[in-house]
C-alpha cells in the first residue's frame, strides 16, 4: 500500500561532466524556447510562473494535493520494469507514473517527481525517443536515465530536456550489490537536480484537473490493460482508497514492501508505431504518439469513466474531457497514465 501523504514534501558510460556539450545545449534550448514562446504568444508550459499550475493556491498541478512548493523543479526518471527489476524503489512517491511500451512488447516506467523526492529511485534504465515528446508538456524538465542507443544520443542532446545520465552526473548514481546489471543502477534525485544545468522547469499546468467525480461512469473494481508481452491489472480498494497495481498476475510492490497504487489511473489509448531506432539485438523501438487526440478511460473511486484526450502540440498539455466536453476531473494524489495501444 502506498502510504498517504500530507503536503508531500545517458550515456551509460562516459568521462567528465561534459561542460562544453551542456553549454551548447543550453544555448540551443534558450533560442528554441524564445522562438516557441514568441510564436505561441501565450506563454510556455513548465516555465514555473504559476499560471494555472497550482503555484498560486499551493497545490501541485500534478496531484492536486497541498504541497510546500507547488512549482518545484521537475525530474523525470526512466525506470526498469521487467521481472528482474521488481520490486522498484521510490515509485510510490512519484507525482505521475507513465507506462510506456518498449522493445519485445515489454514496458518501462517514466516517473515524474516534483513535490516529493525520495532518497533513492530505481532501477534506472535507458531513454527512448518518445520520452522527448512526452516530456515537452513539462517544459524543460530534467531527465535521468542510464543510457541511450548511440544514434538517439544526438537527438536527446538537441532536445530542450536537461539531461542527467551517469556521464553528466556520476555522483548521483550508484550500483546495488543485491541485483545483477543492468537492473541494479539507482539514482539520488536530489543529487541529480544539483548536477542538472540551470533552468530546469518548475511544475506547472499540464492539463490535469482535480475535483469531485463527474456524473455517470460505470461501476468497476478491476481494469486490465494488455501490452504484447505484459499485462497490467488495476483493482479498486475501498479500504486504501486507490487502485492497486498488479503486473503479470502478481502484486506490484516497492522494496519496502508497500503496495503500488494510485487514486487515479488513466488508460490513454495512443498510436504505437516503430521509431527510427532499434536496440542492440535489432528490435525496433516503439514510439508512443502522445500528441494528437484519442479515447481514454479514467479510473477513480471504484468507477470507470470514458473520456477523450487532446494535445495539439508537443509544447501543450494534455486535456482530458468527458463525452459531453466537460473537464474530466481526477482524484487528488498520484496519477498513473498507461499509454496503451489503440
Amino acid at each position: 500500500m502506498r502510504t498517504m501523504r500530507t503536503g508531500r514534501a545517458g550515456r551509460a558510460s562516459g568521462g567528465g561532466p561534459g561542460t562544453g556539450r551542456r553549454a551548447v545545449r543550453a544555448r540551443i534550448r534558450a533560442l528554441a524556447a524564445a522562438v516557441a514562446c514568441a510564436a505561441l504568444l501565450t506563454g510556455c508550459p513548465g516555465a514555473g510562473d504559476g499560471d494555472g499550475g497550482g503555484e498560486q493556491n499551493g497545490r501541485s498541478p500534478f496531484t492536486g494535493e497541498s504541497v510546500a512548493d507547488a512549482s518545484a523543479p521537475v525530474l523525470a526518471v526512466k525506470i526498469d520494469n521487467v521481472a528482474a527489476a521488481r520490486p522498484q524503489t521510490g515509485l510510490e512517491r512519484a507525482d505521475i507514473v507513465y507506462v510506456e511500451q518498449v522493445e519485445s512488447g515489454l514496458t518501462r516506467l517514466l516517473a515524474v517527481y516534483s513535490s516529493d523526492l525520495p532518497p533513492t529511485v530505481g532501477p534506472v534504465r535507458s531513454a527512448r525517443e518518445s520520452d522527448i515528446e512526452l516530456l515537452r508538456q513539462f517544459g524543460e524538465s530534467a531527465l535521468a536515465y542510464s543510457g541511450a542507443q548511440s544514434k538517439l544520443v544526438p537527438v536527446l542532446d538537441a532536445s530542450p530536456l536537461h539531461l542527467v545520465p551517469p556521464g553528466e552526473a556520476p555522483g548521483a548514481y550508484s550500483r546495488s550489490a543485491d541485483r545483477s546489471a543492468p537492473h541494479n543502477m539507482y539514482l539520488d534525485p536530489r543529487a541529480a537536480l544539483r548536477e542538472a544545468p540551470d533552468g530546469v522547469s518548475g511544475a506547472s499546468d499540464i492539463g490535469f484537473r482535480f475535483g469531485a467525480a463527474p456524473q455517470g461512469g460505470r461501476a468497476d473494481t478491476e481494469e486490465a490493460v494488455r501490452f504484447p508481452a505484459v499485462r497490467y491489472a488495476f483493482t479498486w480498494s475501498a479500504e486504501h482508497d486507490r487502485w492497486l497495481v498488479s503486473i503479470d498476475g502478481r502484486e506490484a510492490t516497492t522494496t519496502d514492501g508497500g503496495r503500488l497504487g494510485a487514486p487515479t489511473v488513466v488508460v490513454q489509448r495512443v498510436e504505437i508505431r516503430d521509431s527510427r531506432f532499434s536496440d542492440r539485438g535489432g528490435s525496433v523501438s516503439p514510439y508512443s504518439e502522445t500528441v494528437g487526440s484519442g479515447e481514454a478511460t479514467v479510473l477513480r473511486g471504484g468507477r470507470a469513466y470514458e473520456a477523450r484526450w487532446s494535445r495539439p502540440s508537443a509544447e501543450s498539455g494534455t486535456e482530458f474531457t468527458t463525452p459531453d466536453g466537460d473537464p474530466m476531473t481526477f482524484a487528488e494524489g498520484q496519477v498513473w497514465v498507461v499509454l496503451a495501444p489503440r
